[in-house]
Order: C-alpha cells, then sequence, then structure tokens
C-alpha cells in the first residue's frame, strides 16, 4: 500500500516535478534511453509537467486489483466536490476505517529477486513549464520496481502505452544517478515491513526521512511522500494500517466525499492543503473495499500562469499490482510463459 506518484520533486515520486528528465532524454538520444536523473521512487515525471503527482498504489498488501465500474474513464468532474474534513472527528473516523481495512488485507511476502508490477491509467500536464496546464489523453503505464535490497542504479523499468505516452510501448530504464539502496526513496517490500508499526514511531521516521521541496512545509513534505508511496508498491498489512494511522497525525488533513479517478471511479478522498504550496494532491479510496484506487494533483494557485483556483494537473488510477518474476512481461504473460 504504501504509494505516488511521480518527481513519484519528483525524483521518481514525490510529484511528477520531475519535468523533463525523460524527455530531454528522448531528444539527446533517438533510441530508448534510461530515465537518468535521480529518481528515488516519486511519481515519474516522464514529459514537462506542472508539478503533477501521477502514479498510485493499492491499498497496501494487495497483490492484484482489477479496475471495476464506476464511470466514463478520462472524466473529469469538478475539482473538489464537497470536503467533508473540517471536522479533525471525520478525518480520524476516515483513516481508521482505511487502517481496519489494510490490515484485513492478505498479502505474500515479495522477495529480493522479484518485481512488484503495477498497471495505471495516467492523464498528464503535456504543457510547457511556463504555459498553461494541458491534460494529454488517458494512457497506460506499467512500472516494474527492482525489489534488490542493495544500492542499485536501475530502479526499474517503465513501459506507456496509448495516444500521449512517452516512447509507446518501449520499455525504458528507470535509472538513479548514483547507487540507492531499498528505502524511502526506493522503497522495496522489505524495507516498507521493516518499518515500525506503532504510527507515532513511524510518523517520526517519516518526518525525519522526508525531503522538503522548495515551497513546501515539512507536513506537506510527509504527506507528499505517503502519497509517492501509495500505489508504487505492495506492504505488509500491518505496515500499511500504522501508515494510515500516522497520516491522521499530519495537521490540514481533509476529506473530500466525493473524489474521481483517472478511470473514472468515484470514491473517497483525502487531501491536504498547504499555504506555502501551490499544489494539492488527493488519494481516492473505494467507497465499500476502502482499497487504495489512485490520484488527483491540482495546481492551486500560479500567478504567472493565471491560475488563481484548483486546477487538475494530473490523474491516475491503479488498474492492476502483482509480484512477477521478470520484468517487462505483464502477470499474465508472465505466467503463462513459466515466469
Amino acid at each position: 500500500m504504501l504509494a505516488t506518484a511521480g518527481d513519484w520533486d519528483l525524483p521518481s515520486e514525490r510529484h511528477l516535478h520531475h519535468r523533463e528528465v525523460l524527455m530531454q532524454q528522448i531528444d539527446h538520444d533517438s533510441a530508448p534511453a534510461a530515465l537518468t536523473k535521480p529518481v528515488p521512487r516519486r511519481r515519474w515525471a516522464p514529459r514537462p509537467a506542472v508539478w503533477v503527482p501521477v502514479a498510485s498504489l493499492a491499498l497496501a498488501g494487495t497483490l492484484v486489483i482489477t479496475a471495476s465500474g464506476g464511470g466514463r474513464p478520462g472524466s473529469d468532474p469538478a475539482a473538489r466536490t464537497g470536503s467533508v474534513g473540517v471536522r479533525a472527528g471525520s478525518v480520524s473516523v476516515t483513516l481508521d476505517r482505511i487502517a481496519a481495512a489494510a490490515m484485513a488485507t492478505d498479502a505474500t511476502p515479495v522477495k529480493d529477486g522479484q518485481y512488484v508490477y503495477v498497471k495505471s491509467l495516467i492523464r498528464e500536464n503535456t504543457g510547457t513549464f511556463d504555459g498553461p496546464v494541458r491534460l494529454g489523453a488517458l494512457h497506460r503505464r506499467e512500472v516494474w520496481s527492482v525489489q534488490n535490497p542493495r544500492p542499485v542504479t536501475r530502479g526499474g523499468w517503465m513501459r506507456d502505452s496509448g495516444k500521449d505516452a512517452v516512447m509507446p510501448g518501449e520499455e525504458i530504464p528507470i535509472e538513479f544517478s548514483d547507487a540507492t539502496a531499498a528505502g524511502i526513496d526506493r522503497p522495496t517490500y522489505q524495507w516498507l515491513a521493516s518499518l515500525p508499526t506503532d504510527p507515532d514511531a513511524l510518523l517520526r521516521l517519516l518526518y525525519a526521512r522526508a525531503t522538503v521541496s522548495e515551497g513546501e512545509s515539512k507536513d506537506q513534505a510527509v504527506f507528499r511522500t505517503v502519497g509517492d508511496l501509495l500505489g508504487s508498491t505492495v506492504m505488509p498489512p500491518a505496515n500499511a494500517a500504522a501508515l494510515y494511522e500516522a497520516v491522521k497525525r499530519i495537521p490540514g488533513i481533509t476529506v473530500i466525499a466525493d473524489a474521481v479517478d483517472a478511470a473514472g471511479r468515484h470514491g473517497i478522498g483525502i487531501t491536504r492543503d498547504d499555504p506555502s504550496s501551490a499544489t494539492r494532491d488527493e488519494w481516492i479510496f473505494d467507497r465499500d473495499s476502502l482499497a487504495y484506487l489512485g490520484s488527483r494533483s491540482y495546481v492551486t494557485h500560479d500567478a504567472a500562469r493565471g491560475i488563481t483556483k484548483d486546477t487538475l494537473a494530473g490523474a491516475d488510477a491503479v488498474i492492476e499490482r502483482a509480484v512477477v518474476d521478470r520484468h517487462g512481461v505483464a502477470p499474465a504473460a508472465a505466467g503463462t510463459a513459466g515466469g
């Protein structure tokens, strides 16, 4: 459970703000090259984007999730339909329920030599950094994350398919500028399993390790970091539950009565407004199962672009999550091939 994201700044998770990395690489090379930039697990931003987190994660511990129901893919309802999180009680109750659902989820441990596979539907900002937000077409993204705990320079592989996809159909290495061991910037299943299950201890760890990006508070950095985790990996139920219990202790969290992911599925949203930040992320959970569905990212204000109210800048929806033995193949294909 722990996800997303996109920049996962965006090293790879935080917020898709990892702008041009991939596009610069594409321009520099005619052949599929690697995503070269410290991509510590913040949402991958394989094209110029305005601070837009897009990766996502399903409810921790769920190894395979198949999307179903709920609306027309790519629909863009109003930014916030009914915030009900003004009262601290509603936030606490909602996150308690999500934590309980996470604890009740079964999960099979992921081995160091395996890969966490996540398939998502993605809408990204295709506009320029100094121009207006322009959402591209809904397309598919597959990510295979390396689980080896030792320092690696290649954290996984990514493949996009569909209109507005980056290098459609090509398997693109996701690389770090320096060898990076398992940790908050490259969360593996075993690293996540090693985290404290006491919410207060976990929150202290997150505050100690979360990197604060320019123009955000420490509280927002922690919220953003958790969001990066939500959607890019799988996690033991007890650790997933502890994460949600820790989140409710972050000041400023609110509940959205009706939030919609990139696949058009309606659910309950969890968000946080930070006066110092020009962006806002929403995490979306299924109303019934309380499983993580996806996320939406907004630019809340930007004088240079004339943005004075919430403007949708990216969205994603987790469609499938699984553990596989090889990268480059989907779970069904891997099973057929004996992988």
